[in-house]
């Protein structure tokens, strides 16, 4: 799946997905962008610049079966969840971890992460398949700069894992989505 590169203001590459991972169906055209003065944007939604506004919807765009179970569907999760991230749509980030990564922050110690943050960028280069008995893994190093609100840089990196569970018999639609299953992010000035 090709990605944008775009130049922020540090100079470092960021990374962003193309339209087409948007979530709409596909027989309907583009919407315009929306304003705050939109009707169409939802009832307390601002300019954007809040956080947590549950707008827009940073759901992963739904795959076909084929490409679920490849490179293209961990990175349509990862890719989502670095924009949930640089968007601070912190919720809609920690609904993408799995049971299992979603014991090492609650939703309020994941958003405790970036309190404070701003001109957050996240950068998620291409990484590493792997397939284990009746698994896949995905993992890619994570690196996430911002401003603290003292105007200093801040860098937090680590890598992030995603799986799936593989066509196995008894396994539900669910387990066959990937999940990102463990972010050991790391504050690092």
């Amino acid at each position: 799946m090709p990605l944008v590169r775009n130049q922020v203001t540090t100079g470092r590459p960021r990374l962003t997905p193309p339209a087409r991972l948007r979530r709409r169906p596909p027989a309907t055209p583009a919407p315009a962008e929306t304003s705050p003065a939109d009707s169409t944007a939802p009832a307390g939604y601002t300019d954007g610049q809040g956080i947590n506004e549950g707008y827009p919807d940073l759901t992963p765009a739904t795959l076909t079966p084929e490409a679920e179970r490849t490179e293209a569907g961990a990175r349509n999760v990862l890719i989502s969840f670095a924009r949930a991230i640089e968007m601070r749509e912190y919720d809609q980030a920690w609904n993408m971890l799995s049971r299992q990564a979603g014991t090492k922050w609650t939703k309020a110690q994941f958003n405790e992460l970036f309190r404070g943050l701003s001109d957050i960028t996240v950068a998620v280069p291409d990484g590493r398949m792997e397939g284990a008995a009746g698994s896949s893994y995905y993992t890619s190093q994570a690196t996430i700069t911002a401003t603290d609100a003292d105007g200093r840089p801040i860098r937090i990196e680590g890598p992030i894992v995603l799986s799936r569970v593989n066509d196995v018999p008894g396994s539900t639609a669910e387990d066959r989505r990937w999940h990102i299953r463990s972010a050991d992010l790391e504050w690092t000035h």
